[in-house]
């Protein structure tokens, strides 16, 4: 009898474990602009190290929250006006087995730093176009035309 007391106890727990981590997701989710991607936190295997979340945007940051976790500040923060898409590439080796096959993966680099984004097709698109949206002045963006100030007339 005691036996299924302890057992009880711990599926509780775990079912309250797995509603508050479900509610943290639904909660980040609510406010829209969000999708779904991988960060690679981790270089040391290669194809390994890639930590499944949510990108959220926010004005210009795209927030990444791990989809597994309590918290909710993000795991990583990634500001539109310093980052750089410098190519795309499909998944390989392993790399293959913890993605979906129409994903496709961005190096991008920050601050003097790569960082690998591995998203579906369809979402490169947008994220491209959040990227290029930028005000003027930033990594992708077309530089301004300069302004000519009109002559003084001559006499």
């Amino acid at each position: 009898m005691r036996i299924l007391v302890i057992v009880g106890i711990c599926l509780a727990a775990l079912f309250a474990v797995l509603l508050a981590v479900f509610l943290r997701r639904r909660l980040l989710m609510l406010g829209g602009g969000t999708i779904r991607l991988q960060v690679r936190v981790n270089t040391l295997v290669p194809g390994r190290g890639w930590s499944t979340g949510i990108g959220q945007f926010v004005g210009d940051e795209l927030r990444f929250h791990r989809m597994f976790s309590f918290a909710f500040r993000p795991k990583r923060v990634l500001n539109r006006r310093t980052l750089g898409v410098e190519r795309r590439r499909l998944p390989e080796g392993p790399e293959r087995l913890t993605m979906p096959g129409h994903w496709v993966i961005l190096l991008c680099h920050q601050a003097g730093t790569n960082i690998e984004i591995a998203m579906a097709e369809s979402t490169v698109t947008g994220f491209l176009s959040w990227l290029e949206a930028g005000p003027p002045g930033q990594p992708g963006s077309v530089a301004p035309r300069p302004t000519i100030s009109p002559r003084p007339a001559e006499n």
